[in-house]
């Protein structure tokens, strides 16, 4: 047998014997917290442990770990929802929901019992054809994508892994849909329909505004400047791990300022007469959270009764396909068919950009394109 000769930082020693008849390298080096540390790899011959020693030298002066960890993936992703996603900036609903398609689709899956270190493009391509198997949608999937990839992310940068599998492998891609919307007869009709229901003010709000569901329940009546006919966004109503808590807007632009017309106005008016009326009734019981729209004791209104409420009366109509978020694509909608620019329509909207308000207004686009250059012909021949 040969002996092995302590060597510098990154350098492996000679080739060593070892009785089962394969040869191991040892490769010294310094890691991130300044601690000496050795790896040892093996090989057939002498000169296949030397490449293997060249290998590991190469990772460590690109600054990559030594080896990739061998935890599995579904460890490192247990451990990075109470780590590295509790600790992050998201929104709490974001994390929520991170941390439950994580723990569906990641967790107990095939790839997930996979060591970090097996994990390869291909598998990784393998789960989302199985995902889409499933049935799920194509959002689903490209957010489990995304999610994964994150994971990935966090164990590269923590120098459990060298690369991330997953940015080799195309983001799934999700086809544009055109949002569903109602005609103002459709309207009219849907919010008759409701208007026993304690939350037809909101629908009523939804539609004339155009905020979100989540914005409107987030609203106070500090955000509600009567005089100057404004409505403040500030927040959005979400429920989040059994809780209703009001969370920060969407995005930046979502936090808006939405002139008020006169028909909310009075509107507004009308929902603080009621309340001030429940507040009476409710006598002691009563909490006084602030809230424009509460439960008859004063408490946030919950989303998902809203949207029973609102499903309930698109029955009455005989309409299909209606949600809460229906109401603001057709107050949107209404806005651009009766020639409101697409801009303004944006910065109502809240939208980040206004490629993002094209995107999905798009089937507004031919009726307003048409009657512009009908109006420009009338004024060319007139």
């Amino acid at each position: 047998m040969s002996t092995s000769k302590r060597r510098g930082n990154h350098e492996g020693s000679n080739p060593l014997q070892r009785s089962d008849g394969r040869w191991q390298v040892h490769v010294r080096y310094t890691d991130q917290y300044g601690l000496n540390k050795r790896t040892t790899v093996y090989g057939r011959t002498a000169q296949d442990a030397r490449d293997k020693a060249s290998e590991v030298r190469k990772r460590l002066t690109e600054g990559l770990p030594a080896r990739d960890k061998r935890t599995t993936l579904e460890t490192f992703t247990l451990e990075w929802i109470t780590s590295a996603l509790a600790a992050s900036d998201r929104k709490s609903t974001t994390k929520t929901m991170y941390a439950g398609v994580a723990r569906v689709h990641i967790v107990g899956s095939h790839i997930g019992g996979l060591a970090l270190d097996k994990v390869r493009p291909m598998h990784v391509e393998g789960w989302i054809v199985g995902l889409r198997a499933k049935g799920l949608s194509e959002s689903t999937v490209r957010s489990a994508y995304t999610i994964l990839r994150a994971i990935l992310d966090t164990a590269v940068r923590d120098g459990a892994l060298a690369r991330n599998p997953a940015a080799a492998v195309k983001r799934p891609k999700v086809t544009a849909k055109e949002s569903v919307f109602l005609t103002p007869e459709q309207v009219r009709a849907l919010l008759d329909a409701a208007k026993s229901s304690r939350y037809a003010p909101l629908f009523s709000l939804l539609v004339n505004t155009g905020v979100r569901r989540g914005e409107a329940l987030a609203l106070r009546w500090s955000d509600i400047d009567f005089e100057d006919k404004l409505l403040r966004v500030r927040g959005t109503l979400a429920r989040v791990d059994g809780d209703l808590i009001v969370t920060s807007t969407k995005t930046a632009k979502s936090k808006r300022s939405i002139p008020v017309s006169d028909g909310t106005d009075r509107l507004l008016k009308d929902i603080r007469k009621q309340q001030v009326r429940d507040q009476l009734k409710a006598g002691s019981q009563w909490h006084q959270s602030g809230y424009v729209f509460t439960t008859e004791d004063g408490q946030p209104c919950d989303p998902r009764n809203a949207l029973r409420a609102l499903k309930s009366a698109a029955t009455k109509t005989g309409m299909t396909g209606v949600g809460l978020h229906t109401l603001r694509h057709s107050a949107a909608t209404a806005m651009l068919t009766n020639g409101v620019p697409l801009k303004v329509v944006s910065e109502i909207l809240g939208h980040a950009s206004i490629v993002i308000t094209a995107d999905i207004y798009g089937h507004v686009s031919p009726d307003v394109s048409r009657e512009a250059l009908a109006t420009l012909s009338a004024s060319l021949l007139a």
